[in-house]
């Protein structure tokens, strides 16, 4: 979500950081968390170019693109409920966010038949350092996609119920916010594991 952006909850200042102080600790740990496992990530390429090369070429490109996708224009969805909220659409800002709960689920989805389809072709976590990092920062991906989708659920829950109104939305800030960084780090690992780039 774009920071500072007009209205704002009651008592809020026109600029300031989306969300509350606990959702962004948790976003510092998340990056601290994926900066270690990007530093991996290069040390292993530079020590086995070779295999990244060879490896990347074996994965479902197909599938990276889907899960890009879901997570993109469910965030763009999610973003749309904030929009939604801040005018006092309760109705719309729940139609949003229901679409965006919708497309979050595919996530998993498409990675388990991405799994499967993996399995089939014989690439498993042993088959090589490429798929040991590949499955690290992927399964490492999803569980905080699944904590993303958790939220959403919660949220939702709670919008449906009148929590969130013009005056008050943080816990939905706080969300958008979440989700957005799950999709700025499934950026960098499509682009680094399935591009190659």
């Amino acid at each position: 979500m774009a920071v500072g952006l007009d209205p704002t909850p009651a008592g809020h200042p026109a600029w300031r950081i989306p969300g509350n102080k606990g959702i962004w600790a948790g976003i510092v740990c998340v990056f601290v968390e994926f900066a270690v496992l990007f530093t991996v990530y290069f040390v292993a390429r530079a020590h086995f170019p070779e295999a990244f090369e060879a490896g990347h070429s074996r994965l479902s490109l197909a599938a990276g693109t889907t899960i890009t996708l879901l997570l993109l224009t469910s965030s763009l969805f999610i973003a749309m409920s904030v929009v939604a909220i801040r005018k006092g659409a309760r109705r719309h800002s729940i139609a949003w966010l229901s679409g965006g709960l919708v497309l979050a689920l595919g996530y998993p989805l498409v990675k388990y038949l991405e799994f499967r389809w993996n399995l089939d072709h014989g690439i498993r976590g042993d088959s090589g350092i490429f798929f040991t990092v590949y499955y690290y920062l992927t399964l490492t991906h999803l569980v905080h996609g699944f904590w993303g989708i958790l939220g959403i659920v919660w949220v939702l829950a709670r919008n449906i119920v009148g929590a969130y109104g013009p005056g008050e939305y943080s816990g939905l800030e706080a969300l958008a916010s979440y989700w957005h960084v799950t999709d700025m780090i499934w950026l960098i690992i499509f682009s680094l594991i399935y591009v190659l780039v």
